[in-house]
C-alpha cells in the first residue's frame, strides 16, 4: 500500500496517510444544466390555519424547504403545519432573493403583500 505525505506537516509524528485516486469532475451536460439553472427563490408561504404569511428565500430544493418549514419545531412556521407556496420567483444569486425578501418584508402591508400575491400590485409584472 501506498501512502502520500502530502500534508503531513499537519500530522502527528511518522502518521501516514493512505492514498487514493481522485475522482474525475462530473462534466455530463445533464449536471451541468441542472446545477447552473437551478437559482435561487423568494417566496411567500401562507398558513390558513394560522392566517398568516411567512416571507422568505432559498438556495435549497423548494420541496425540501417547504417540509422543513411544514414540520414541528421551535421557528415562527412550526407553530402551523398547512404552509403552502402562494407565491415564488427566481432569481440569479442568493444575495438579489435576499434582497427582494428585505424589500417585501419592508413594506410591512398585508395588503401590499397579498396584492403582489394576486398579481394586482403595481409594478408587479413577474
Amino acid at each position: 500500500r501506498e501512502f502520500s505525505s502530502a500534508g503531513s506537516e499537519h500530522l502527528p509524528y511518522k502518521q501516514r496517510v493512505g492514498g487514493s485516486n481522485p475522482s474525475t469532475p462530473t462534466s455530463s451536460p445533464e449536471y451541468l444544466g441542472l446545477f447552473l439553472f437551478m437559482g435561487f427563490h423568494f417566496y411567500i408561504l401562507r398558513s390558513k390555519t394560522l392566517e398568516k404569511y411567512y416571507i422568505g428565500h432559498t438556495g435549497d430544493d423548494l420541496k425540501e424547504r417547504l417540509r422543513k418549514h411544514n414540520s414541528n419545531h421551535k421557528g415562527f412556521t412550526g407553530k402551523a403545519s398547512d404552509w403552502e407556496v402562494v407565491y415564488l420567483e427566481e432569481l440569479e444569486t442568493k444575495s438579489l432573493a435576499y434582497q427582494r425578501e428585505l424589500e417585501v418584508k419592508s413594506w410591512k402591508s398585508r395588503v401590499k403583500v397579498a396584492a403582489l400575491i394576486q398579481g394586482t400590485f403595481p409594478g408587479s409584472s413577474l
